[in-house]
């Protein structure tokens, strides 16, 4: 945690205040892994963290404050660990298929890791939430805006056909990868193997942005 950490009220926390106020956080992302996001409750979160409501509305003004903390540290997180799976990489030959599998990788960890925040996420901004989908789209611009130069650039060297939009095709790349993460789970019932995911996802992605298969 950087920076002051201040109170509903505007005082800035202490030492202790601020660890009180990130077991209260922790609780909560433990909490909303078994729990639906409506069904959880500030005396729920306080009595796993071992304080009162009262102690937890020092900190957040209810639950869903609580959530859009833990939301905006996600969006961070990806920000950071996805902008760098595209940012100046190479779509050529081999390395070509390796920024794909890089991408494809990163995508399906980090919704791995994050799935429980990542849902709700994708609940408040298909519920028409601006919170939630800014954040939304703030962890998605991350690889977007990268991936729309990328085309961009492919195009600029003869390699990809002039005619397509590159913030579309992008565009369309990223969500593509936001959706198959987040359904990851579900491919079992289609008898699709989770070896089998990243490879074939790959192969999309590399088709995407080059227009081509990825290089054996």
């Amino acid at each position: 945690m950087t920076g002051q950490v201040r109170t509903v009220d505007g005082r800035v926390a202490g030492r202790r205040g601020q660890a009180t106020r990130q077991k209260l956080l922790d609780c909560l992302s433990e909490m909303l892994k078994s729990s639906p996001y409506r069904d959880v409750k500030v005396i729920d979160v306080a009595r796993k963290a071992g304080t009162s409501p009262a102690t937890f509305y020092q900190y957040f003004p209810d639950v869903e404050g609580a959530v859009l903390e833990l939301a905006e540290e996600v969006a961070q997180e990806g920000t950071g660990s996805l902008t760098g799976l595209v940012a100046g990489r190479s779509w050529a030959g081999k390395s070509g298929r390796q920024t794909a599998e890089e991408l494809v990788d990163g995508f399906l960890t980090f919704w791995r890791r994050n799935d429980a925040i990542l849902r709700v996420i994708d609940l408040g901004a298909a519920e028409g939430d601006k919170r939630f989908n800014k954040i939304r789209m703030k962890i998605l611009n991350s690889v977007t805006g990268s991936l729309t130069e990328t085309v961009k650039d492919l195009q600029a060297k003869g390699r990809i056909d002039q005619d397509i939009s590159a913030a579309a095709m992008a565009g369309s790349v990223v969500i593509m990868l936001a959706a198959v993460a987040s359904h990851q789970k579900g491919f079992s019932g289609w008898g699709v193997k989770q070896n089998e995911l990243k490879p074939n996802l790959t192969v999309l992605v590399h088709l995407g942005i080059t227009g081509r298969k990825p290089a054996k």
